[in-house]
């Protein structure tokens, strides 16, 4: 039990490494093709989407709770399509143009970005299954 509660500490010292790292370097290119979702800000998104030939961006804040069910599954789809989507998370209440701009009203809400357009969007706390059904459509 201890070996896995360190095995968990240091995925999220690492983790939290690399966001500092990516926030300190203007977002590195590691942190892009990482297996965890990459931090999307007001200041790298049209970058970030026209970069990424496919993204899904988790629009959410802390306080949220949907939102926090489902950072997990965010992070498990990075891992499982990695090298072939990109997700990244949009702090809402950070990032107020973005969100804004893209019309977004509640959170959680997914934006699937193609080549630099939105080309859907789950709105609510979705299940694994409903966000990569989506997904297949894009791949």
């Amino acid at each position: 039990m201890n070996s896995e509660r360190d095995t968990e500490l240091e995925r999220i010292r690492r983790k939290k490494l690399e966001e500092i790292l990516a926030k300190a370097h203007g977002q590195s290119s590691k942190q892009e093709t990482s297996n965890f979702p990459i931090t999307v800000e007001d200041s790298n998104f049209d970058r970030l989407v026209h970069q990424h030939p496919l993204m899904v961006i988790d629009c959410w804040a802390p306080w949220c709770g949907p939102c926090l069910m489902v950072a997990p599954v965010m992070e498990e789809l990075a891992k499982a399509y990695a090298g072939k989507v990109v997700f990244g998370k949009l702090n809402v209440d950070e990032n107020p143009e973005t969100a804004a701009r893209f019309g977004v009203m509640s959170i959680p809400t997914l934006l699937i970005m193609k080549n630099g357009n939105e080309v859907d969007r789950i709105i609510g706390s979705a299940p694994k299954q409903v966000i990569e059904a989506k997904l297949r459509n894009y791949l």
